[in-house]
């Protein structure tokens, strides 16, 4: 079992490291992040390059008609000034350190350039071809040269009658143009690359400040799974997993509480089922060896008869705590008598307090009214708790058992001048396995069970107790005048699980017997 813990654990821990907040973060959000980053700068160089390149064809086209206008404003002069204007204003063309014009004859051949350079005849001449087609007589591409550099062309059709010139070319170099698209592209990709970076540093020390805690907070509830509440989690903040620290520390300490609790409660209860056990079985051999002797048998089948009720009695409350903890305590309802269930339980008692050495007094109301409830399982509670003082008390002690109505509520007060209980463990006296004092007998969760019952009544159950003095325990019950109100409308189970009062001769003969032995 221990292999099979050690390499399950083995397992979580490579299952967490697959599977870590930081390679999650990493994968999907830091990732998606990124990608968004780098789509949107693509699209953003994309649009960036569209501008400029419009942008310069749109100044290509301006000077383009600058320069068409002043040809064709000369063009009514004689055929020979004619062609002489358009070389002279090719030739002389102001922007030619930025744009080289050209002028192209009808057959397709440049004939003169403002550069004074023939463009090479393996030059891309699209563009003019483009212009003898389009309707506006213009147009436009983008292509390089055999050097590798990039230019903008532009052709546009003048033809006019009667010269040999057909159209003009202007060329202009995208050099400067890509140079600021690629400082542009670079400064975005920087701008990019360091929002990845301070998302990566800043997300990574935040889960960083997350993972740790929850990874030493994984270590130590993996000890707590084995039993080992021993460590608790040190806080580091005071923030939502500062909480769960405390909450994780606080569970443990319940946990180990509980666990406590538990150990001692199977300590007492194998004790307590040991007793009556050890009894009966003597018994039993000293009845079966002197069976003749009718005094010795008779007195035999009381001891048996009494611890085996014990037995039940003590099986009955665990089988109560268990239907509690699954919900499955049942009650049946009707209207009782609740002061004859206080007196009946008062009459089982006072003779087992009077061969103790206790003094029972029982202040007897003449009349309480009348109590929703269910009789037997009340009458469990007033057993339980009338049987806790004497069992708390000692020779000489007083019990008293005392009941009276107050605005619309029945109280019944049953203190004792018992050991008391510490004001340590005053607190978990409710709670369940839970005993004050290890040298008496009961199995700690018959106090736990009456205070359940009480509480599905819509009562209360108090106790107050100081060591050394006594306790009181305080329980009420609304009347029914209360209680109709909320329960007329409620569907009662009928299964009634009911715990029978102990026979008085029987208890008194178990505690002759008890005495005796001591």
């Amino acid at each position: 079992m221990s292999a099979l813990r050690t390499g399950y654990m083995k397992k979580s821990h490579r299952n967490i490291a697959r599977r870590s907040i930081t390679r999650h973060w990493l994968t999907n959000s830091l990732g998606a992040v990124t990608v968004i980053l780098l789509l949107l700068e693509v699209l953003l160089i994309f649009l960036m390059r569209n501008y400029y390149y419009s942008s310069a064809r749109q100044y290509l086209t301006s000077r383009m008609k600058i320069v068409t206008t002043a040809i064709m404003n000369t063009s009514g002069e004689e055929q020979t000034n004619y062609n002489a204007q358009i070389r002279s204003i090719v030739e002389g063309y102001e922007d030619k350190d930025k744009i080289e014009l050209m002028a192209i004859k009808t057959n397709g051949e440049v004939d003169v350039t403002s550069s004074g350079f023939s463009p090479s005849g393996k030059d891309n001449m699209q563009d003019y071809t483009d212009a003898k087609k389009s309707d506006t007589g213009t147009a436009s591409q983008i292509y390089e040269l055999e050097t590798g550099e990039k230019v903008l062309a532009m052709t546009a059709v003048i033809s006019p009658k009667g010269s040999e010139y057909e159209a003009v070319r202007m060329l202009s170099s995208m050099k400067n143009i890509d140079s600021q698209i690629v400082l542009l592209a670079v400064i975005m990709t920087g701008v990019v690359i360091a929002i990845i970076l301070l998302m990566l540093f800043s997300g990574l020390f935040f889960i960083k400040s997350i993972v740790i805690p929850i990874r030493n907070v994984n270590d130590v509830a993996r000890k707590f799974a084995t039993g080992d509440f021993r460590e608790r989690i040190e806080k580091q903040r005071d923030d939502e997993l500062g909480e769960l620290c405390d909450s994780i520390n606080y569970m443990a300490q319940e946990l180990s509480n509980t666990e406590q609790m538990k150990n001692e409660f199977i300590s007492s209860v194998s004790h307590e089922l040991r007793t009556p056990l050890t009894a009966i079985k003597g018994w039993t051999e000293t009845i079966t060896m002197m069976y003749d002797d009718k005094e010795t048998f008779k007195k035999g089948m009381r001891v048996i008869t009494s611890e085996t009720e014990r037995l039940s009695q003590m099986v009955e409350e665990l089988l109560d705590f268990s239907r509690i903890q699954d919900n499955r305590l049942t009650l049946v309802m009707d209207t009782i008598d609740i002061l004859a269930e206080l007196t009946e339980t008062v009459l089982i008692y006072q003779e087992r307090a009077r061969a103790l050495g206790i003094k029972l007094d029982y202040y007897e109301p003449q009349m309480l009214s009348f109590v929703y409830g269910d009789k037997n399982r009340l009458r469990q509670v007033f057993i339980n708790i009338v049987d806790n003082a004497i069992k708390y008390s000692d020779k000489g002690d007083t019990v008293s058992v005392e009941a009276y109505e107050e605005e619309g509520e029945i109280c019944i007060s049953i203190s004792d001048t018992g050991i008391g209980i510490s004001k340590e463990d005053l607190p978990k006296i409710k709670t369940k396995f839970f005993k004050a004092n290890h040298t008496r007998r009961g199995s700690g969760i018959g106090l736990a069970v009456a205070d359940e019952i009480i509480q599905r009544h819509g009562g209360t159950l108090e106790v107050d107790s100081e060591q050394g003095v006594g306790t009181t325990v305080m329980i009420t019950l609304p009347c029914i005048e209360q209680n109709k109100k909320s329960d007329k409308n409620d569907t009662v189970n009928v299964e009634l699980i009911s715990t029978e009062p102990i026979d008085s001769q029987e208890d008194i003969a178990a505690d002759e017997q008890q005495t005796r032995n001591q």
